[in-house]
C-alpha cells in the first residue's frame, strides 16, 4: 500500500466497488467513455481497516509540496513532517505571506517556480485524472491523463473551526445510524417529496421493501462527509449539507498497491454512483439496487443511510425537538445544532414570502447531490412563485436554506496547467467512517477532510464538475 494506507484504499472515481474477503471487483461508469468497463480486484486483510493518510486527517501547519514515506498512526494530529529543501521552502515562506487575506501577492517569477514544481509532483504522486479532451482517455490504462485541479498555496483555518469540525464527524455518524433506523420517520418526512419526485420516490419504495421484510442491516457502514462553510456576518461554522452517498475525493490521496481477480462472494457494496436520476438509466438498474439491498453484502451505504443524507431529513433534523428523538447526550445534540443553519420546508409561508422578497438570502435545494442542482438568486424567487401558482405538490421536492456568505480572498487557482489569480471562498468538507455491528460500534471516527475552493462568484462547488479546485488547510 501507500504510505500512511493499510489495508483498504478508496478509488477515485468508481460507480460500484465490491469488497469480497480477498478480493475487490470495481466498475466504472462514471469515465467520459461509456464502453470503458474495465474490471480490478485487490487482496485485502477484512479485519484492519484505515482510510487516511497523513495529510488526509490533519492539515499543514507549514507548507510542503512532497510527501512523507512513514505511515502516521491513525490516531495522530501531528502536522504532516515531509522532506524539504532550503530553497523551496524559503519560497513557500514567501508566498505564504499574507495569504488568504489578499494582503499580499506572491512575485511572478515565485509563482512561475511554485506552479511548476505543483504540477511535477502531481505527476510524480499521482494526483492525476481522466482528460476527455483525450479520444482514448478512459479506454487504455495510463493515457490522457492530467493534474486534477487543485490551489496552488493551501487555505488559512482558525484551528478552533477545524476542531469543531473534526469533533461533529463521530456524532453525525452516529446520528445519521439512529434515524436511519427509524423507518417511519424516513417515510413520514419524505412522503411529499416522493410525490412529486420520481427518483426519491423510487429509493423509498426499495426503503419500503426492506421495512415490509422487516430486514434489518446488522453490519452499518457509514462513510459521511459533512460540508461546512464559515458565514463572514456570525463568524460560525455552518453546515451546507451531509452527504452519505458518494463521498467523493478520499481515493485521491491512496493508491491501490495489488490488483487481483472478481469471483467470491461479495462483502461489501460501496456506491460512487446512484445518487442521480441519471444513473438509473432503465428498470434494470432499479432492480440491481434492489437485489444489493435485499443481500447479505454490507451496502456503503445501504438505502436507508442513502435517504438520510437527503436535504429534506437534513431539514427536518434542524427543527426544534427532533435531535432529542434520535440522540441523547445533551452536549452533543447543543453542537451539531450549533452548526446548522436556517432551514425550512415550503410549508413554511413567512419563510417562503421573505425568500420572494429577498432571494438572495436563501438557497432552493432539491433532493439531489453531485452539484449543479442547487437555485440561487432572482431564480429563487421565479420558481418560487411558478410553484404557488400552480398550486403544486413539487413543493414538497425542495427546501429552503440561510444562504451563507464566507470572506473571499486572494488565490491561485490551478486547472488544466493554467495558474488563475482571483477571489475565491472555501468549503470544508470532513469524512466520517462509522461500522458497527449490531449493537457494538466497531467504528466511529472522523477520518479525512475535503477543502475545496472556488471563485467568489460561483454558486455550486463540485471539483469534477468544473466549478472548484482541491485545496489545503493551513492552521493559523
Amino acid at each position: 500500500m501507500g504510505a500512511g494506507c493499510s489495508t483498504l484504499c478508496l478509488p477515485a472515481s468508481p460507480s460500484l466497488i465490491a469488497f469480497a474477503p480477498k478480493t475487490i471487483a470495481v466498475s466504472d461508469s462514471s469515465t467520459p467513455t461509456s464502453n470503458y468497463k474495465p474490471k480490478f480486484s485487490s487482496r485485502f486483510t477484512p479485519t484492519t481497516i484505515f482510510f487516511s493518510r497523513p495529510h488526509l486527517r490533519t492539515p499543514h501547519r507549514s507548507m510542503d509540496f512532497s510527501s512523507s514515506s512513514s505511515p502516521v498512526p491513525s490516531s495522530s494530529l501531528l502536522p504532516v513532517q515531509c522532506g524539504r529543501s532550503d530553497e523551496l521552502e524559503e519560497s513557500r515562506d514567501k508566498a505564504t505571506e499574507g495569504h488568504g487575506s489578499g494582503a499580499r501577492e506572491v512575485p511572478p517569477g515565485l509563482l512561475e517556480k511554485l506552479v511548476y514544481d505543483a504540477l511535477v509532483w502531481c505527476s510524480l504522486h499521482g494526483l492525476v485524472v481522466g482528460d476527455k479532451s483525450v479520444q482514448r482517455s478512459g479506454t487504455d490504462p495510463g493515457i490522457g491523463l492530467v493534474h486534477a485541479p487543485f490551489a496552488l498555496l493551501p487555505r488559512p483555518l482558525t484551528d478552533g473551526y477545524w476542531r469543531q469540525a473534526c469533533e461533529l464527524a463521530p456524532i453525525f455518524n452516529e446520528l445519521v445510524d439512529r434515524v436511519s433506523l427509524d423507518g417511519k420517520f424516513l417515510q413520514d418526512s419524505l412522503s411529499r417529496t416522493k410525490k412529486v419526485d420520481a427518483f426519491t420516490g423510487r429509493l423509498l419504495d426499495i426503503h419500503s421493501k426492506m421495512l415490509e421484510m422487516n430486514k434489518r442491516e446488522d453490519i452499518r457502514l457509514g462513510l459521511h462527509r459533512s460540508d461546512y462553510m464559515l458565514d463572514a456576518e456570525t463568524n460560525l461554522l455552518f453546515q451546507i449539507e451531509l452527504n452519505t452517498i458518494s463521498s467523493s475525493f478520499p481515493g485521491l490521496s491512496c493508491l491501490v498497491s495489488e490488483l487481483h481477480k472478481g469471483g467470491q462472494t461479495v462483502a461489501v457494496v460501496y456506491f460512487r454512483a446512484g445518487y442521480s436520476p441519471n444513473d438509473y438509466p432503465s428498470e434494470s438498474e432499479w432492480r440491481a439496487r434492489l437485489l444489493m439491498e435485499q443481500s447479505n453484502a454490507i451496502k456503503c451505504p445501504s438505502i436507508s443511510y442513502h435517504l438520510v443524507g437527503t436535504k429534506k431529513i437534513q431539514q427536518e433534523l434542524a427543527k426544534p425537538n427532533v435531535l432529542e428523538r434520535f440522540l441523547e447526550n445533551e452536549n452533543d445534540i447543543a453542537k451539531l445544532r450549533k452548526c446548522f443553519a436556517g432551514l425550512w420546508s415550503l410549508d413554511n409561508i413567512d419563510v417562503v414570502k421573505s425568500a420572494i422578497e429577498r432571494p438572495e438570502f436563501f438557497v432552493l435545494k432539491p433532493q439531489r447531490e453531485g452539484g449543479g442542482n442547487n437555485i440561487y438568486g432572482d431564480k429563487v424567487r421565479e420558481t418560487l412563485i411558478r410553484l404557488q401558482q400552480e398550486g403544486s405538490e413539487e413543493l414538497a421536492a425542495y427546501i429552503l436554506m440561510q444562504r451563507i456568505f464566507p470572506t473571499a480572498s486572494l488565490s491561485y487557482l490551478v486547472r488544466e496547467g493554467i495558474c488563475h489569480q482571483d477571489h475565491a471562498i472555501s468549503e470544508l468538507g470532513i469524512y466520517g467512517a462509522y461500522l458497527r455491528n449490531k449493537d457494538k460500534v466497531i467504528m466511529n471516527d472522523q477520518c479525512g477532510y475535503l477543502m475545496r475552493t472556488k471563485v467568489s462568484t460561483s454558486n455550486e462547488g463540485g471539483v469534477a464538475a468544473g466549478f472548484a479546485v482541491l485545496d489545503s488547510i493551513y492552521l493559523t
